[in-house]
């Protein structure tokens, strides 16, 4: 931005200054002048309103991002999940996402909600009341109001000056005060797009709050005692197994056979002509 004021600066005294050109002195000033006061007028604009992003911090309401990491054991997985679904409903929030799945010795299923922020607490509550106790609870506030603030004094400077460097390119003398002023527009214009995003990202955190349930039921039986006859069926499988790995193990040998009978061959055929001689 300084560069720029600094073109226009030396732009407008080429204008006016030297004793060859056809230019009266004073009207190049004066035109110099105008010019710089006019982008001067448009970065103050942008100093003052982030001067004052503070102190309008105090006085805005606070903006703050809610979120619960919730873990229990359910008894009736089927009951729980529709419990929630219908917790959902009555506090005017949505399933984001809803997974099931099973381990080895567990049913699981995870689902992330989320609900409007004046919700939040309600919704919590109503989970809780049916849950004897929690492998994990855990909820979180994060203040993002000075950041909020501190965006909307940003993206209304950056508009504002925006507003004056349109105005400056319908202004324009030549092709390449037109290409410079393009360019900064450019750029102010990224800037722009880029804390709109930030600052439509933090809204939506800040007026739905998030809330991840994970629950689960354990299948595993443990110490579960075998009848007689149960241990009997048990070991004849076994035992019908390892036959079975035996056998096969010596068809994997069949080379080694081969060998070992060409090999006794030779030896009796060798022994018999030892003893003729």
């Amino acid at each position: 931005m300084k560069l720029f004021s600094l073109f226009l600066f030396g732009l407008a005294l080429a204008c006016g200054g030297g004793g060859n050109n056809d230019y009266d002195r004073s009207n190049g000033e004066s035109s110099m002048a105008a010019d710089y006061e006019y982008v001067e007028e448009a970065t103050s604009a942008l100093k003052v309103i982030e001067e004052t992003s503070e102190e309008i911090v105090e006085t805005q309401e606070q903006k703050i991002i809610k979120s619960a990491q919730l873990r229990f054991e359910a008894s009736n997985p089927e009951e729980t999940h529709e419990n929630i679904l219908r917790l959902t409903l009555e506090y005017k929030g949505f399933i984001q996402s809803d997974n099931a799945g099973k381990n080895y010795n567990q049913l699981y299923r995870t689902m992330i909600v989320r609900v409007p922020t004046e919700n939040f607490q309600p919704f919590i509550d109503a989970i809780s009341a049916g849950v004897p106790y929690f492998d994990q609870k855990d909820i979180s506030r994060q203040d993002v109001s000075e950041e909020f603030v501190d965006l909307e004094a940003r993206l209304k400077a950056k508009r504002e000056l925006e507003a004056r460097y349109l105005e400056l390119l319908k202004q324009a003398k030549n092709v390449k005060e037109m290409l410079e002023i393009e360019r900064e527009l450019s750029n102010i214009r990224e800037e722009i797009e880029a804390k709109q995003g930030r600052l439509n990202y933090l809204e939506n955190k800040v007026s739905l709050s998030t809330v991840n349930i994970e629950f689960y039921k354990q299948t595993a039986e443990t110490g579960v005692t075998l009848s007689y006859g149960k241990k009997i069926v048990n070991a004849l499988k076994g035992g019908w197994d390892g036959i079975s790995v035996f056998f096969l193990g010596l068809l994997y040998l069949w080379p080694l056979f081969v060998i070992g009978l060409i090999i006794i061959l030779v030896l009796r055929r060798y022994l018999k002509r030892s003893k003729k001689i």
